[in-house]
């Protein structure tokens, strides 16, 4: 670069962006006076150049001779008046808001805040340099070849199966992978685990935050880290920290997401663009807060030295300003286009829909989702809550959206512990229609059924802890939510209790078989599948350590869980009438002359409107007719008819098998009362089957043999 050319450049594309000759940089500020590009050598400045041009709010340049691996950051002038909600301070090196790539991490020192830390005064001025502590951003090379994408596979929502998981955790123990790939991207993407995920059955991966973040400096002191991810502060670089070989760590990522494809496996990722890591007016100056702070983030109006926190985590991306909504939707088809990523779960969804006045199904971010032309193609879920006023939003979000469904969790765990009557489990049974069928044409899958996620306990600790048990945050327990609708079966933790250990190994497969088996569209957490525990920890968010990271050493009760949960999935792909798009009512359809669903009791006669209201009632059963039609045409479906039995009581109960036009006969194919969910025996109708306690039951019509 010592015969460096600097010429006027463009724009646009925001960011930095190699022609092949040279780099072409843009970044917007609408009330910054000047910005400087740095060139470093690890943590040593080369080069400053000023961006010399200014168009429509944005600074660029273009510099000839700097091509991928240049490692880069901005320094931005402008007026520091925190009352007036501006924060520049050009002694702070910032990360481009549009990095596709970052090497190093954050150190924490007082130099990274733009205010002088010791005095806890922000509106004092620093003038300590921060690039020594600071990651760099790096100018990269953006050509892939995509070499297994011939089989990606195009999942229609009926058929998804979404599986909940972390990069690090789901490889960092794993024998079969070489120790130098455990818990990397290229780990993630070794045979054995992709041969995991494809025997199990699932459809979707869904990746705990990858975008880049920031280790938390008061978890950093307690030798913890955020081992989630929830702090982002590149919303278009994935995080170094979980590749194998860190200056490709770009390429390794997209490697991961080709051989995943190639294996007919969705990509979807967690994001977070509710707000960042530089945290309220006492955090650090990284980024944003230092560019444009008063454009990228939403300040109390009469106070605009601080910030507005519907998120609970010290500041809001203020989604309302035209350029962060142009740099939310930039970055997820970036991730669509460019990183060939197949759906976003978006983290306190609720947030992004807010306008200065509150939530708004039709805020200006869901209206640029709903018309763009890439993004309306892939899988968008919401987690449709967020701290501030108002801001849950459960079956809330428009058409094309589906949405976390807490209430199935809430429902579902409270129906297997006991607590809940059949009248409050059956719509939620049917995709949740009730909530998300407001909507004119949403469809059940819009319902994100899940009965464990990662924040809360996995599905062992659900039936082995009543309580929470978050020592090792080192917050005194205090952390996590207290409320768990858990029940540990008569022990606390582990147990060498037989009885206990029985009752806990049927409670998981009964919640295992409610989740696969429902309308709606289905999330395991990862490690559910084999019973992996958390050690009663329901918010390991900082816990970058064995309670976190999967036990692959099974032992025998884990394997037949596993091969229950391969069995239960593959029921669900067996038989379409149990993933129906179509919200099934149980209402008469006149031009058929056939009820989709008809509720019965343990007398094999329909559910009468005393017995639902009765609560303690406790076993009731579902026919659901596959002759139902799948769409608005009349026109009869050609699926078997299946009856589902749900028993939460303790005892046993007799239950007579109702009558279906499906054949003279009910086949068994799962009871959650034998390990192997034992399948195959045929019943006559008006035949009494013995429902062992706390089971449940699929049947499916068909002729006697």
């Amino acid at each position: 670069m010592s015969d460096f050319v600097i010429e006027e450049g463009l724009p646009y594309p925001l960011g930095a962006h190699w022609s092949g000759n040279g780099t072409n940089f843009a970044v917007f500020s609408a009330n910054a006076t000047k910005v400087e590009v740095c060139f470093y050598d690890g943590d040593r400045e080369t080069h400053r150049f000023e961006l010399p041009e200014y168009t429509d709010q944005v600074f660029h340049g273009y510099i000839a001779g700097v091509g991928p691996g240049t490692f880069y950051g901005y320094r931005v002038y402008g007026p520091y008046q925190p009352d007036a909600g501006h924060r520049f301070n050009p002694n702070k090196l910032l990360l481009d808001p549009y990095a596709r790539a970052h090497a190093g991490s954050l150190t924490w020192n007082p130099a990274v805040f733009g205010y002088i830390m010791e005095t806890g005064d922000d509106t004092t001025f620093d003038e300590r340099d921060s690039a020594p502590f600071m990651p760099k951003c790096v100018v990269v090379d953006p050509d892939f070849d995509w070499q297994a994408e011939a089989a990606r596979q195009n999942v229609h929502w009926d058929e998804t199966i979404v599986y909940e998981t972390h990069v690090k955790g789901f490889t960092k123990k794993h024998p079969a992978v070489p120790e130098n790939l455990r818990g990397t991207y290229a780990g993630f993407a070794a045979p054995e685990m992709i041969a995991h995920l494809t025997s199990l059955g699932v459809t979707s991966i869904e990746l705990l935050p990858v975008h880049s973040f920031i280790n938390d400096d008061n978890l950093l002191k307690k030798n913890l880290v955020n081992y989630w991810g929830y702090n982002t502060i590149g919303f278009f670089a994935p995080d170094p920290r979980y590749a194998s070989d860190v200056p490709n760590s770009l390429r390794e990522f997209k490697e991961m997401v080709s051989k995943l494809h190639g294996a007919g496996l969705e990509v979807f990722l967690d994001v977070v663009y509710n707000h960042t890591a530089e945290g309220n007016e006492l955090g650090p100056t990284l980024s944003f807060k230092g560019i444009d702070n008063a454009s990228y983030y939403r300040l109390l109006p009469d106070l605009k030295r601080y910030y507005i926190n519907d998120t609970g985590t010290g500041n809001t991306v203020n989604l309302s300003h035209p350029r962060v909504i142009q740099m939310v939707m930039d970055s997820l088809r970036y991730w669509a286009g460019h990183m060939h990523i197949d759906g976003f779960r978006f983290d306190l969804g609720t947030i992004l829909a807010r306008e200065v006045y509150g939530f708004d199904e039709q805020s200006g971010f869901l209206k640029a989702m709903d018309q763009d032309p890439l993004l309306s193609t892939v899988k968008l879920i919401a987690e449709p809550w967020d701290c501030g006023p108002g801001g849950y939003q459960v079956g809330g979000f428009p058409p094309g959206w589906a949405e976390w469904n807490d209430k199935y969790r809430d429902t579902v765990r409270d129906y297997w512990r006991g607590e809940a009557p059949p009248s409050a489990l059956a719509s939620r049974l049917l995709g949740s229609g009730d909530i998300f069928g407001r909507w004119g044409g949403r469809r059940s899958w819009a319902s994100v059924n899940f009965i464990t996620a990662h924040d809360g306990f996995t599905l062992n600790d659900w039936a082995s802890y009543n309580d929470k048990h978050n020592e090792a945050n080192g917050e005194g327990n205090r952390d996590g939510n207290s409320s768990n609708r858990s029940w540990n079966c008569g022990v606390e933790g582990p147990t060498d209790n037989k009885d206990v250990i029985a009752l806990r190994e049927r409670q998981k497969r009964n919640m295992l078989a409610t989740l696969l088996l429902s309308q709606g569209t289905p999330m395991l957490l990862g490690g559910d599948e084999f019973g992996r525990t958390q050690q009663g920890n329901n918010n390991a968010y900082c816990q970058d350590s064995d309670i976190s990271w999967f036990d692959w050493n099974m032992g025998e009760d884990a394997q037949k869980l596993l091969d229950f949960t391969k069995r239960v999935i593959q029921l669900r792909r067996d038989y379409p009438i149990l993933r129906r798009s179509r919200f099934l009512t149980g209402a008469h359809d006149a031009q058929l002359d056939i009820r989709d669903v008809v509720w019965v009791n343990a007398n094999g006669s329909e559910m009468s409107s005393d017995e639902w209201e009765n609560g303690w009632l406790k076993c009731f059963g579902a026919m659901l007719d596959g002759r139902a039609r799948k769409t608005a045409i009349p026109r009869h479906g050609e699926d078997d008819s299946v009856l589902i039995i749900l028993n939460s009581y303790a005892g046993e109960v007799d239950f007579k098998l109702p009558h279906t036009t499906a054949g003279p006969c009910w086949s068994l194919l799962l009871d959650t009362n034998a390990a192997d969910g034992a399948s195959g025996a045929r019943f006559e109708f008006d035949s009494v089957y013995k429902v062992p306690g706390r089971s449940f039951l699929l049947f499916v019509g068909g002729e006697l043999v």
